[in-house]
């Protein structure tokens, strides 16, 4: 069989490498801040900012101060953002009764959004856990050790129709209940929320990652020991993200999102080469958070080492990526 190829010294890659011009005109991927989202979250008050310990460069904002914030985003090039409430604990209980109050916190964010900032999607995430005293993204049962699944799609419908009342552009239900995505999408059809979209956390798998997130939602201190085993996804598995996938498709998903994203660039890969729907990665906040850390402690360029993380996403499969990092003017770096 012939060599396609070429061989030494006849054919050179290397030319096609030998400087930056030659290099970008050959790139098959590149970055930019349409290719992101950004994580915001929002707290009670007014002119209220918080900095996040464990997510370095990032904060809790007042809906006053994230319109700003969005704005700002908006005019350097980002096309969606993504809302997670900062929830009192006066409000946490077991029922998860704040999450379907219309007049909550993050659907009087939403609505102030709408009103104040144009061409930016608002992406909302569906999930009870920053509601709950107990920290976990349902109904416990009486044994308090298993979430039950159909009882707690309830409530996310309800909380799904309080967003989309708000003005939500899509939903994004992170909590792996099975069958939520159905439900979901029944109850904003009923309602003649036709347009509002579902982008599905179809793969979201119990990872130790997401610590310096549950510091900024304040939920750390009410999952404490516990784990949520028993409903996301077991990351020694991989067989089973066809069937998790196509039954978000089945239900009424319009995309779908990849949970972490740099530990399971095989798992977007894989997702890619089998279904045609668009892919969101997220890039969570324990994979940001180690970075920052090495850049402070002067192991690694933190721009460019996240660039190259952010190429790594994109070459796997992935169409966007929810991050948390501050942005230049079009680009990475």
């Amino acid at each position: 069989m012939n060599n396609i190829f070429g061989t030494f010294p006849t054919s050179r890659p290397r030319r096609l490498r030998k400087n930056t011009q030659i290099r970008d005109l050959f790139s098959e991927i590149t970055v930019s801040n349409q290719d992101f989202i950004k994580p915001l979250f929002v707290i009670e008050g007014s002119n209220q900012k918080e900095k996040i310990l464990s997510l370095p460069d990032n904060y809790r904002l007042s809906i006053d101060l994230l319109i700003e914030e969005i704005k700002r985003l908006r005019d350097r090039g980002i096309k969606a953002i993504m809302l997670f409430p900062v929830i009192d604990q006066k409000l946490k209980d077991k029922k998860g009764r704040e999450a379907m109050n219309e007049n909550n916190l993050l659907a009087r964010a939403i609505f102030a959004i709408k009103k104040e900032v144009g061409n930016v999607a608002i992406l909302a995430d569906i999930a009870l856990d920053p509601y709950m005293i107990h920290g976990h993204d349902g109904i416990l049962s009486k044994s308090k050790d298993y979430v039950l699944n159909d009882q707690t799609n309830d409530i996310l419908a309800q909380q799904s129709l309080v967003l989309a009342k708000a003005g939500v552009d899509m939903l994004c239900p992170s909590d792996m209940m099975d069958g939520r995505v159905g439900v979901i999408r029944k109850i904003l059809d009923q309602n003649d929320f036709i347009d509002v979209g579902i982008i599905s956390y179809a793969i979201k798998y119990a990872s130790n990652l997401y610590g310096p997130f549950r510091d900024a939602v304040n939920s750390a201190q009410n999952i404490k020991n516990s784990d949520k085993k028993n409903y996301q996804m077991d990351y020694r598995n991989k067989n089973d993200i066809f069937k998790e996938v196509s039954m978000d498709i089945e239900e009424g998903a319009d995309a779908i999102i990849i949970k972490p994203a740099s530990f399971y660039l095989d798992i977007i890969s894989k997702i890619k080469d089998n279904f045609k729907i668009p892919i969101i990665t997220y890039h969570v906040s324990g994979e940001y958070s180690m970075l920052k850390m090495a850049a402070k402690n002067g192991l690694i360029d933190f721009d460019r080492v996240f660039e190259e993380n952010m190429i790594a996403c994109k070459r796997a499969g992935a169409d966007a990526i929810i991050h948390y990092w501050e942005y230049s003017n079009n680009c990475v770096i």
